[in-house]
């Protein structure tokens, strides 16, 4: 198959960016047996989302029991899962082909042609471009996998209203249980897959409007009667109830609990953009997608974004406007088209709807490719029956026109779609030809920079006289220097240097402090300041503890310091700086900030116990048993509760838990 050859170079790459936090550094997705209690654990482990995502990290976990921690099998796996999507992408575009073409239901040759329509489809887009992120890049397995559950609640939704609009063969009796059996398969397929969809990630929640969409423009709430006319189907009000309980008043609900957080200033103050200029920004970029779905170009396609401009009016940038003008445009064209042409509607519906989450009013950064899995499906149902068979009209001459145009146009675009998706590929298969690559297609992102220089730091071995130790400097420098920029840049060239024990540049302490008071932190900085601690913890870095003290302070300056920072401060103090009172103290803090997250809770209790506060301990850890859901946490408590046995009972600091 095509796609398995164009993919298969890039299985060879390893884990990247956002991988390592959710699996590499995640010990909970790396279990040691396959129990019950280890299982739950994994599943309850991400950091990635408060509301844990437990069947993507449960299938990285079964992906680590039978392979290890090995990239290829885990990114084998998400081919595997692209490959599915496809073939129910071909399903439902078939199904909504028939539907809407009503001479497909009695002809043989048009249903045969809707099914050769659907295989463009569905070929289109498992080869786009913009949908590599969600294959290649392993923690995005989050993403195709709860579009596996999107996309068979679709289909469930198609059968079921098949089933509600089909005749009565004999009796007006089997044409009401056939009505009553088809809107069960609907309501279930609906409340069954979305909520198996969350447990993948939370975009699973828009599947209850894209039926609406799909109910809407292609079924438009009929009802069938027992006569055969037309004119005999009226609107069926269990459905629009059913959209009543299962869209309108989960939407409500949702704005309800989002609202206040979302109008909160402070939510806001760890990103560049506000709540206004996020929306105005977002028009520019959805617009932008449209154009790297369809004509994608690899500076476009450069995974790093932060260097996007942010607009901050309907004339800066001057593409603000426009933009707000073509989305007003394609959202008028949706009840426009929707009787003439309802497969255009229909898929511009999608895309639109697609982005109503991660394109409006939610803090996310602003622009990830992967975001288009879904919508991109859209597009593609929208303008490749278009460019099969022609703008749909009344008379055969017209359908015949702009045939080579057609044609031409259609194979230009999916040998472009497999040109850019296959050396793209190509490059996911060597980490160096990767952020070469990335950095090279966004030279103005300070991650593409931070991330070829981390790169070459890697590939140096942390030996000062290979050739990839000069290389790593200069990116580094230049990421350092670009504006907004995180301190991972400086972090990378103290750490190289502290490893290599070379001089320690002031310029990159002040630098990094620096950045660190001006603005809350954001999750890259405190990666950053947590490898640091991590490399004196281990006594592979020989950092200047004044330094790190005033970095650390810097950080937490700023209100509400996450329970993450808090963490890695009580581990520095106690591990590094043998302050056990600062610890003990951060760490309270740290318990404080996420009561719910046992990790946290049970370095307390270490803590507690190695200071002989017995009591204090015994207290945590009466809290952590009410968190050991499934038995989840029976080896750590187990663990804790015979060094509360095996502890002295006056106080006593050790140097590593």
């Amino acid at each position: 198959m095509l796609t398995t050859a164009i993919y298969w170079p890039g299985l060879s790459g390893t884990f990247f960016f956002d991988d390592n936090p959710n699996i590499v550094d995640n010990k909970g997705v790396q279990p040691a047996n396959a129990s019950l209690a280890s299982l739950i654990n994994a599943a309850l482990s991400s950091p990635s989302s408060d509301f844990k995502r437990p069947l993507a990290s449960l299938s990285f976990a079964v992906n680590f029991l039978f392979t290890g921690l090995d990239p290829y099998w885990m990114k084998l796996t998400n081919l595997v899962i692209h490959l599915l999507n496809g073939c129910l992408v071909f399903l439902l575009a078939r199904s909504l082909i028939v539907l809407t073409d009503k001479a497909a239901t009695q002809n043989t040759r048009h249903r045969q042609n809707a099914g050769f329509i659907a295989t463009v489809i569905a070929f289109s887009w498992m080869l786009l471009p913009i949908n590599l992120t969600s294959v290649l890049y392993v923690v995005q397995r989050m993403e195709s996998l709860a579009n596996v559950f999107v996309l068979l609640g679709l289909l469930g939704y198609v059968v079921g209203r098949k089933h509600m609009l089909a005749k009565a063969d004999q009796t007006q009796h089997g044409m009401r249980r056939s009505d009553l059996a088809g809107l069960g398969i609907c309501a279930f397929s609906l409340a069954l897959f979305t909520l198996t969809g969350l447990l993948a990630k939370e975009t699973a929640v828009m599947l209850p409007l894209y039926a609406f969409m799909l109910e809407w423009i292609v079924f438009g709430f009929r009802r069938q009667t027992d006569t055969a006319s037309h004119d005999s189907q009226s609107k069926d009000w269990r459905l629009i109830c059913l959209y009543l309980v299962g869209l309108l008043i989960p939407l409500i609900a949702g704005l309800a609990w989002l609202l206040p957080n979302v109008l909160r200033p402070e939510n806001w103050a760890a990103r560049n953009f506000t709540l206004s200029t996020r929306l105005l920004s977002e028009a520019r970029i959805v617009v932008d997608y449209i154009a790297w779905i369809l004509v994608p170009t690899p500076d476009a396609l450069s995974f790093y974004h932060d260097n996007f401009i942010v607009s901050t009016g309907l004339w800066y940038p001057w593409t603000t406007l426009p933009s707000i003008l073509i989305l007003i445009t394609l959202a008028v064209s949706v009840p426009m088209l929707r009787r003439r042409w309802p497969l255009a509607s229909l898929g511009l519906a999608l895309f639109l709807s697609c982005h109503v989450l991660t394109a409006t009013i939610l803090p996310l950064e602003l622009v990830y490719e992967h975001r288009n899995y879904f919508a991109s499906f859209g597009l593609m149902l929208a303008v490749v029956p278009v460019l099969v068979t022609g703008i749909p009209c009344t008379t055969s001459q017209s359908r015949q026109s702009f045939i080579l145009a057609r044609s031409t146009t259609l194979i230009t675009l999916l040998m472009l779609w497999s040109f850019e998706t296959a050396i793209t590929a190509a490059a996911w298969g060597s980490p160096l030809k990767l952020a070469e690559t990335l950095a090279a297609r966004a030279p103005d992102s300070p991650r593409a920079e931070y991330e070829l220089g981390r790169t070459y730091i890697i590939y140096s071995q942390y030996d000062p006289h290979s050739p990839f130790t000069a290389m790593a400097y200069a990116p580094l420098e230049r990421a350092a220097a670009l504006p907004d920029s995180s301190i991972l840049p400086q972090q990378a060239l103290i750490f190289m240097n502290s490893r290599m024990h070379l001089p320690l540049k002031d310029a990159w302490w002040n630098s990094m402090i620096a950045k660190l008071k001006s603005r809350p932190l954001g999750v890259q900085d405190e990666s950053a300041l947590g490898a640091l601690t991590g490399c004196a913890r281990d006594h592979d870095c020989n950092l200047p503890p004044n330094r790190m003290i005033d970095a650390y302070l810097a950080a937490l300056s700023h209100p509400n310091p996450s329970a993450r920072l808090l963490s890695m401060y009580a581990d520095y103090a106690w591990n590094v700086l043998d302050d056990d009172v600062l610890g003990l103290r951060m760490a309270e803090a740290t318990v404080k900030a996420a009561p719910s997250e046992p990790a946290y809770r049970i370095t307390l209790i270490r803590m507690l116990i190695a200071n002989g506060e017995l009591g204090q301990a015994s207290h945590q850890l009466d809290a952590l048993q009410e968190l050991n859901l499934g038995g989840r946490l029976n080896n750590d408590i187990d663990q804790l509760e015979h060094a509360m046995q095996k502890a002295p009972t006056s106080n006593e600091t050790v140097n590593h838990l």
